[in-house]
């Protein structure tokens, strides 16, 4: 056995676990990322006020107000802790996706391992593109809504029911932008191939139309189709990167057996 205590087990490098040690590990992985959300909220309460005035853009230019209704004492504050819990959960980003890839390492080949880093930042780099065209398409939307009333319905919000819509709108579209470094972390994994993806991809317009209007709080057509026409291009880049990911695999298997 090596001396140096930062090799790891070769039943662990080489993906061999028990239940229990992968039970262990999960229970690690999961204390480490609520540390790191924690830590974020932290930060996130102290930065309310920022936060909420870059939030209410939308809000003020669609209705010219600077200020949200509260129809509860205890709401401002429930808002702030809210707030704070979705900025925890954003800075805590990539530390969750961190954990989440190394929990999945152990079945992964040595030279599967080297996209850990292009893995966390891609999926970080698409959380957040998402997220910031949920915040462009909030006002469209909006308008769309109150459009609605045809004229006869004045809208007013409540700090509480417009930060939980913006959040919700942000957060559907940061998770339906992982849709691409989804499927093509189970092309890695061997799950799917690009041919089968190619296969379906009469399924996949439906199923994407479909996850589209379900996970868009707000169901107006606007932010569907925000979040949709992506996620048909995200298919179609995921079976490209998919291809060159198998024709690399095929090198490296290739270069075993030479070996």
């Amino acid at each position: 056995m090596s001396d140096d205590p930062t090799d790891e087990p070769d039943h662990l490098a080489k993906g061999r676990m028990t239940i229990w040690e992968h039970l262990a590990e999960f229970r690690t992985r999961l204390i480490r990322s609520v540390v790191a959300i924690l830590v974020g909220m932290v930060i996130g309460f102290f930065l309310y006020h920022y936060l909420l005035e870059f939030l209410k853009q939308p809000y003020s230019e669609l209705t010219g107000r600077q200020d949200f209704l509260a129809l509860d004492p205890l709401e401002p504050f429930a808002t702030r802790l809210k707030i704070s819990a979705y900025v925890g959960i954003v800075i805590a980003m990539p530390v969750l996706l961190w954990q989440i890839w190394r929990f999945v390492t152990p079945g992964l080949y040595p030279h599967e391992k080297r996209y850990a880093v292009p893995f966390v930042v891609s999926a970080m780099v698409l959380f957040i593109f998402g997220a910031a065209i949920a915040y462009w398409t909030l006002n469209p939307a909006l308008q769309f809504l109150q459009q609605m009333g045809a004229g006869q319905v004045e809208s007013f919000y409540t700090v509480d029911n417009y930060v939980t819509l913006i959040a919700y709108m942000m957060l559907a579209f940061g998770l339906g932008f992982e849709f691409p470094v989804l499927l093509v972390a189970l092309q890695i994994a061997g799950v799917l191939t690009p041919r089968k993806l190619m296969g379906w991809w009469r399924q996949a317009l439906v199923v994407i139309a479909v996850v589209a209007a379900v996970i868009t709080p707000s169901g107006d057509p606007i932010s569907m189709m925000a979040l949709a026409v992506p996620m048909y291009v995200f298919y179609g880049m995921s079976i490209v990167i998919g291809i060159f990911i198998t024709r690399s695999k095929r090198k490296a298997a290739a270069a075993d057996v030479d070996a």
